[in-house]
């Protein structure tokens, strides 16, 4: 029964991701949907793993039995997320220890880290509090209403607490590499990521500016950091039209999880529910 657990959530897993096609509809839309298929299978398979797992390797389960197998494909998937964990934070943390011995500087009114490198790059790095990095490229290349546009879309990134959340995300990217549109979905999320906050800072500053503060960015060869903790202003970019597009166009609202969306996500604790019946 062990083994028909993992079974199921490994169809289940690879039919939902199976489902999804190229993106449609508006942008609360596709984030919704396109979060809600990436998390489920990752998810429903980490919960099946710790149920199976706790269960160990004997015991009688509706009638049957149920050997090693069932019991080291869980452990072996829950070790795997561990060290894929551990690895990240530890990836993660150098890299912000590094960031903080850069000088600072205040820039519209925000602290920032300056990188000395004529690349045009900002970001944020870090978990929950994150530091704002700019370069010396972009400083001595931008002008002052242009970098302030800058500064406000990173500002919104920190105000969704992307890099915490991306942090999550990369993580089970990273164990469930080996499912169907995985990194398709994952580059269809940090799109929406860029757009929701590209609509954040287009509130506060001209979104003409944040559009042609964007395409002298992205004109520049670009060097996209493959780090969890690093969310940049550019993204992907093959995605750059699109997010230039909905900066000229009438902003969408930002769309907040509704009921049915984490309703479907409580679906993959339904594994726990087994354990009781096993013994």
């Amino acid at each position: 029964m062990h083994l028909i657990l993992i079974i199921v959530a490994l169809s289940l897993g690879y039919y939902l991701r199976l489902t999804w096609s190229h993106p449609t509809g508006n942008w609360a839309q596709r984030w919704q949907r396109s979060l809600l298929l990436f998390l489920f299978p990752p998810l429903l398979l980490l919960v099946t793993s710790a149920a199976v797992f706790s269960m160990g390797t004997k015991g009688q389960m509706v009638g049957l039995w149920d050997g090693w197998l069932s019991y080291l494909l869980a452990a072996a998937f829950l070790g795997k997320a561990v060290f894929s964990g551990i690895k990240l934070a530890l990836d993660g943390s150098l890299f912000v220890h590094k960031i903080r011995n850069y000088p600072q500087q205040k820039i519209a009114g925000t602290t920032v880290r300056i990188m000395e490198t004529p690349a045009l790059f900002s970001a944020i790095i870090g978990f929950w509090h994150p530091e704002f990095v700019v370069s010396t490229g972009l400083l001595k290349t931008l002008d002052k209403v242009h970098i302030e546009a800058v500064i406000a879309h990173e500002q919104a990134h920190y105000y969704y607490r992307d890099t915490f959340g991306f942090f999550g995300l990369g993580l089970l990217r990273e164990i469930t590499a080996w499912l169907p549109n995985t990194q398709a979905l994952w580059e269809e999320l940090l799109t929406l990521r860029e757009l929701r906050a590209d609509a954040k800072a287009a509130a506060g500053v001209d979104s003409l500016l944040l559009a042609e503060a964007l395409l002298l960015v992205a004109s520049y060869p670009h060097h996209y950091f493959e780090i969890a903790c690093v969310v940049g202003a550019v993204g992907f970019p093959n995605r750059l039209g699109e997010r230039i597009e909905a900066l000229l166009a009438e902003p969408e609202t930002p769309p907040k999880p509704n009921k049915w969306f984490w309703s479907w996500l409580v679906l993959t604790l339904l594994p726990l529910v087994t354990i009781p019946f096993h013994s």
